[in-house]
């Protein structure tokens, strides 16, 4: 699966907006769960964290 979204602007850095889709098929609530990102082979990789936002 695969998605081409384009980056807004965000202060001084740049932001990618995820879509309620692609939020539930983590199965991501973003009022109580983290997100952790690695890069890899420069891939950028999102999945869900095992933090908790308190």
């Amino acid at each position: 699966m695969a998605f081409d979204r384009k980056l807004m602007r965000n202060g001084k850095g740049w932001a990618l907006c995820i879509n309620s889709t692609i939020l539930q098929f983590l199965d991501i609530d973003p009022t109580v769960n983290m997100v952790k990102y690695t890069i890899e082979n420069n891939k950028l990789i999102i999945e869900k964290s095992d933090k908790k936002i308190e």
